[in-house]
């Protein structure tokens, strides 16, 4: 019997499948495939600022249209809750309608809606427009995705990612310089009507430029009706308890201990609704995949560490200097005009084959762990100029982390799968915001009344012991009242305010310490977790098709 033949080199290579056959609706990629992408690009900007604008400048609009802090609160509440709702559901309504019709019909509500804001008579009115517009404005990021997957090709699909991940930089960093701009020489209304020339421009570059895709109605027939009507309140619920946890003192709130009840039953009734559902909104298996989770818990924890690096020094300076936004400007500027330069760069460096994304992320976070560090050293005595060396630091490592997480999250699954990871992907990417929001009022709040209350403790053990140095403040006020009770007021009310001052200080330091330890976790994290993936290059013209 004779033997059986060895294998040839050709047979024992790794097969290429060929490419499947571009759609007929989609063009050569060219100049006009470009302006569709960057005004899908900035539609996700107009979003971002109606986002950020408003809350940078809630207190300018709250005292314009006469509202309290509370009732400010909620207003910001609302719309971030149905913005980040509306993430998870996006993909099967563009799927259905088409991205052209889709994203252009979003843009104009969401820029109409635009309108009447100022206007609106109460709270209720505000909220529920907000809501809306939220929920428009929520809808725009996942297309975004699935744009720059789709449309780019293969060897510059990771600079498309690149252009996504400005939706995490550099739009959040220019909210504040816009916000100051627009209150401090056009007016208050324009915190609202700022988005409509930018959303015109988009409508035009997307009429323009994207591919009219075929609509699918037929898809209504396996409409999944129970994943929207429990998973778009138990996600609002979930939002809401982030947002105004800390406010009503979390779970001694009956507000909060329902919502959180309520909101999270719901959310396991969601996400079993979606592992067995013909036609769901995300697919709960793709978490089987190590890529997939390393990927998806990064992203939720770098972002919410970008967004408390953006809280922190503000915060800062508006509490203890007393800075205005647009005395905050250059801070923010210092990381957002670099990223128009560092996000096509780290783009360039990822999409090297030779280059492992996972140690770039590992670099970045190492950049974010030494801005953290710089951070630990803060005083009352630091003004704005302190504060750009840690902003420097961001410049790089803000880049540096999100491209290669967003690499991560997507180079490993097929194109079929971009519309179910694009929803997932942009949820989560909101609920990072919401869980920083929540650390951030939470550990401030708490480090801030551990200080205090070790400070004070201090000065009335040893309260007697200092006697001999005399009273400064009481010294210095003593001149301005003939009235010494009134002067041993003023000096109460003075030592209390350096109180807060140095506690709230201590606090921000002790949530920079916090950073660097997260920092370095993700660092780790990423390098072990994740398996390496490999930008995409088109297949070779020579391979078989199978």
């Amino acid at each position: 019997m004779a033997a059986p033949a060895a294998p040839s080199p050709a047979s024992a290579a790794p097969v290429i499948h060929a490419a499947p056959p571009m759609p007929s609706y989609i063009p050569p990629f060219g100049l006009r495939t470009v302006i569709g992408c960057l005004g899908m690009l900035l539609a996700v900007h107009v979003a971002g600022f109606n986002e950020h604008v408003t809350e940078i400048g809630l207190s300018d609009i709250r005292g314009a249209m006469h509202l309290g802090h509370d009732e400010g609160t909620w207003v910001t509440t609302i719309y971030e809750a149905f913005n980040i709702a509306s993430m998870a559901f996006t993909p099967w309504f563009y799927m259905t309608f088409s991205i052209y019709r889709f994203s252009i019909f979003i843009t104009a509500v969401m820029a109409l809606l635009a309108i009447p804001a100022p206007f609106m008579p109460d709270m209720t009115a505000l909220c529920v427009l907000r809501a809306f517009q939220g929920l428009a404005g929520g809808c725009l990021p996942p297309v975004l995705m699935t744009v720059m997957l789709k449309y780019l090709p293969a060897e510059i699909r990771v600079f498309g990612i690149g252009g996504y991940a400005m939706s995490a930089t550099f739009g959040p960093n220019l909210g504040l310089p816009l916000e100051a701009f627009l209150f401090e020489h056009v007016g208050w209304h324009w915190l609202y009507w700022e988005i409509i020339p930018m959303a015109a421009l988009a409508i035009g570059m997307l009429a323009y430029g994207l591919p009219r895709d075929p609509m699918h109605l037929e898809r209504f027939a396996k409409f999944n009706w129970l994943g929207l009507l429990v998973g778009l309140p138990a996600i609002c619920s979930l939002v809401i308890v982030l947002y105004q946890g800390d406010r009503l003192d979390w779970f001694r709130s009956p507000v909060i201990t329902n919502l959180a009840l309520w909101g999270g039953a719901a959310f396991v009734v969601f996400l079993i609704n979606e592992s067995f559902h013909p036609s769901p909104y995300f697919k709960i298996h793709y978490w089987l995949s190590r890529n997939i989770q390393a990927s998806l818990l990064s992203l939720v924890g770098i972002l919410a560490i970008c967004s408390l690096m953006a809280e922190l020094p503000a915060t800062y300076l508006a509490e203890v200097r007393g800075y205005r936004p647009i005395q905050m400007v250059p801070v923010s500027l210092v990381v957002a005009l670099p990223q128009l330069v560092m996000i096509p760069l780290i783009a360039a460096l990822c999409n090297s084959r030779r280059v492992d994304c996972r140690y770039v992320l590992a670099g970045g976070m190492l950049c974010l762990a030494a801005a953290a560090w710089c951070g630990t050293w803060l005083t009352p005595d630091w003004v704005r100029d302190n504060f750009y060396l840690i902003q420097v630091l961001q410049v790089f490592g803000q880049p540096m982390t999100v491209i290669p997480t967003l690499m991560l999250a997507t180079l490993a699954l097929g194109p079929a799968d971009g519309p179910f990871i694009s929803g997932m992907v942009n949820m989560l990417k909101g609920l990072a915001n919401a869980v920083a929001f929540a650390l951030f009022a939470t550990l401030t709040r708490r480090r801030e009344q551990y200080h205090s209350t070790m400070l004070l403790d201090h000065h009335g053990t040893h309260g007697l012991a200092l006697q001999g140095l005399g009273e400064p403040i009481g010294q210095q006020l003593a001149g301005t009242s003939p009235d010494a009770g009134h002067v041993a007021r003023n000096a109460l009310e003075v030592f209390h305010t350096f109180i807060h001052e140095q506690a709230l200080v201590l606090g921000l330091a002790d949530i920079y310490f916090i950073l660097i330890w997260v920092c370095l976790f993700y660092a780790v994290l990423n390098v072990v977790l994740p398996r390496r993936v490999y930008p995409p290059r088109p297949p070779s013209a020579t391979a078989p098709a199978h």
